[in-house]
């Protein structure tokens, strides 16, 4: 990673769903541009909001790296007016990723926006994969994953597809060897209580941040080892060891 914001091209900025956006920016870089789980600060305005958001890697093509996100305020709201040939600032890849060193049946478990890093990931890692992904309502990116995995599993809220509920409801944790989870909080808690002591479970955090390089310490969770730091020990955690209600 080379220290310090660049300014990056953005190729392409495409709504995908409602209110969710696809956007590809050119990276020019000697280094590797991010494993999954890993993660980059993005900003396109200069002072206001103060600070970047950060986005996890969904995708690398070449020099091409893609994120999704959804609009939920003025950054991302900024972020979905940007078109072809404009300038972005990007920091990263940032964090610890997921140990792509796996062996057996895999279950790949996303809830709404958090299904980025198991999209990057179900293409990176070389074993058997069932993708779980619940939405509430739109379905995207599905056809994109089914190259890569056994099996997909969706839920819709609405019951528009797949099936309705949550996508804990059908999740079968007796199925698998090792689960990977990002989503709503309350979604991965869930996950996690499922698995029990069966199976590892690991989990990709979200929180805001400020800096996203450990200094400021604003993206601190609470674990069983004590706070950790989402964007440097983290985003990913071992599931059992998070304490989500705090």
């Amino acid at each position: 990673m080379k220290e310090g914001y660049r300014e990056v091209d953005i190729s392409s900025n495409t709504e995908i769903a409602k209110g969710i956006f696809e956007l590809k920016v050119q990276i020019e870089s000697n280094d590797s541009l991010g494993d999954p789980g890993q993660f980059y600060m993005l900003r396109s305005w200069d002072f206001d909001p103060l600070l970047s958001r950060p986005f996890s890697i969904c995708n690398i093509e070449g020099s091409v790296v893609t994120f999704l996100y959804k609009i939920v305020g003025r950054g991302t709201n900024y972020l979905s007016k940007l078109k072809p040939k404009d300038k972005l600032k990007v920091l990263g890849p940032l964090g610890n990723g997921f140990n792509l060193n796996v062996n057996g049946k895999v279950a790949l478990i996303s809830g709404g926006i958090g299904i980025p890093p198991m999209i990057y990931l179900a293409k990176k890692l070389s074993t058997e994969i069932d993708f779980y992904a619940g939405f509430t309502n739109e379905v995207y990116y599905m056809d994109y994953v089914q190259k890569y995995v056994n099996k997909i599993y969706i839920t819709t809220e609405d019951g528009s597809t797949g099936q309705k509920g949550f996508i804990t409801d059908i999740f079968r944790p007796e199925k698998y060897d090792v689960v990977f989870t990002c989503g709503p909080s309350a979604m991965m808690k869930k996950v996690v209580e499922k698995c029990e002591n069966m199976i590892p479970v690991f989990v990709s955090m979200e929180s805001i941040m400020a800096c996203g390089m450990g200094a400021c310490l604003g993206c601190s969770i609470k674990t069983k080892s004590g706070m950790k730091r989402v964007c440097k020990e983290g985003p990913v955690f071992e599931g059992r060891e998070v304490f989500f209600d705090d």
